[in-house]
């Protein structure tokens, strides 16, 4: 008995010790709050056709009431203004502009900055429709015979049924 005494008093030591400190090790390892930026840099859409425009929206913080500047290899560089509170601006994006994912910088004048991506995909336009064959649905000489051979096919089955209808046996005596 002495034994289990022991062991359970070794036990419950155990964890009152870990019961006090398991709360103190995160305190401690806390670490001390940093002032972080809330600047950001917002591309809509952010997958878009070569040549097509694009619509930015940015904040610096704190000093959104100053212009800032606007970076990518996908339209060179372009100016954001003041606009309700954020930074917004326009750009398109040249025609030629090879496809790919292009970094999007925000440069702030208060020293912040912020990134982005923007895809940017080049698709063909086709010039023509597509190869679908001779069109014999779409109209000409086709469609009205086919209707008139279908009209023709039903009078023909009318006129049959209804001389069947009328024939009566003949009765013999």
């Amino acid at each position: 008995m002495r034994g289990r005494t022991a062991v359970r008093r070794a036990l419950v030591s155990a964890a009152g010790v870990v019961a006090l400190g398991a709360p103190a090790a995160p305190v401690a390892a806390a670490p001390t709050p940093t002032q972080a930026s809330n600047a950001f840099v917002e591309v809509t859409p952010n997958t878009a056709q070569a040549g097509s425009r694009v619509n930015i929206r940015a904040s610096c913080d704190q000093a959104n009431n100053n212009q800032a500047i606007v970076e990518s290899q996908a339209f060179n560089r372009v100016v954001v203004r003041p606009n309700n509170g954020f930074l917004t601006g326009q750009v398109t994006i040249p025609g030629n502009r090879a496809p790919g994912t292009f970094d999007v910088n925000l440069t702030c004048p208060n020293g912040n900055t912020a990134h982005t991506t923007l895809t940017v995909v080049n698709m063909s336009k086709p010039t023509q429709g597509p190869a679908t064959g001779g069109g014999g649905t779409a109209g000409g000489f086709g469609g009205p015979m086919v209707l008139a051979g279908g009209l023709a096919v039903v009078v023909i089955g009318g006129g049959l049924w209804l001389m069947s209808a009328r024939r009566r046996p003949e009765t013999r005596l």
